[in-house]
């Protein structure tokens, strides 16, 4: 097991997984997106192993059946097997618009497609097209190859990278890995695998996955992992709820003195509180909390966000 993380991360890391050696923890000098680590990372690995076959899994989602997913993860490995850059594509639950989609083609081996291309976040109705027509699966951000392929595809679609990593590279020979690095990867272009690689590559394979997955980046998705009354909601101990369903409720003060919510006749709310604000928002527009961001970002108050 590999592991690429911020440098402010490499301690509570290695704290919290005693395993993992701690030469297998790459420090990154400042994040640059997941093209460069996962370029570096590929290098790094192709030193003592470059025959390998590679999985990169994003340390934040939320995974369920978990021999669902080792089977998923093991017929996703096979695809990679040949050359191919493989990822799995989660069956949607629902017209989700802060996910990117993944629009499957024929298939290339039991429970194996082709990739037709990657989709950006859609609109609301493009995404319950998307679930509607079942050709489309949610990109969950992880991917399978083997080191020299994925090199190969940047420095076909990402010279940038494959130049900075190049020079990554002549620095470790030389013994100066360290340095090369903090001189290297700052400069180096912030751009997702997915944008400078995936999108431009031909030979690429999807395998549908079924188990429970869920990327924490959402109120909804805090809501759908939370543990629920009768009625669906989530809420702070003593909250008065009448006539009230699936609803989340959040209390994150720390210095203001805590509240009594009541809730009334309202259904699939979010609501937060923090010491110096209130958020609140249908649970369906929970992706859509970016807008505030935005708007107080125009208005010059960022020391609210």
């Amino acid at each position: 097991m590999w592991i690429a993380t911020g440098q402010g991360l490499v301690e509570a890391t290695a704290a919290a997984l005693p395993g993992v050696p701690r030469a297998h923890i790459l420090a990154e000098p400042i994040a640059r997106n997941t093209a460069a680590p996962i370029g570096w990372a590929s290098s790094v690995i192709a030193r003592t192993d470059p025959d390998a076959l590679i999985a990169v899994l994003p340390a934040d989602h939320f995974i369920g059946q978990e021999e669902v997913f080792r089977q998923t993860l093991a017929r996703a490995l096979n695809a990679a097997e040949d050359g191919r850059i493989a990822t799995i594509g989660i069956v949607p639950t629902r017209a989700e618009t802060g996910y990117g989609y993944i629009e499957v083609g024929d298939p290339i081996a039991e429970g194996v497609n082709a990739v037709v291309r990657f989709v950006e976040k859609p609109t609301r109705a493009r995404a319950q097209e998307f679930v509607d027509g079942g050709r489309h699966l949610w990109n969950a951000g992880m991917f399978f190859f083997r080191p020299g392929v994925m090199r190969a595809a940047i420095a076909r679609h990402l010279p940038e990278v494959d130049a900075g990593l190049r020079r990554i590279e002549q620095g470790t020979a030389m013994g100066r890995e360290a340095h090369a690095l903090q001189e290297v990867f700052p400069a180096m272009p912030s751009i997702s695998i997915d944008h400078g690689v995936l999108e431009k590559e031909e030979r690429l394979a999807v395998v549908p996955g079924s188990f429970e997955w869920n990327d924490v980046g959402s109120w909804h998705v805090t809501w759908e992992l939370a543990e629920r009354d009768e009625a669906g909601n989530a809420l702070p101990e003593g909250t008065v709820a009448v006539d009230a369903m699936n609803n989340l409720v959040v209390d994150l003060t720390q210095r203001a003195p805590r509240k009594r919510f009541a809730l009334l006749g309202v259904r699939d709310f979010v609501i937060v509180e923090t010491d110096d604000a209130v958020l609140v928002m249908p649970r369906d527009r929970a992706q859509d909390v970016r807008d505030v961001v935005e708007t107080l970002k125009a208005r010059g108050e960022k020391d609210k966000l």
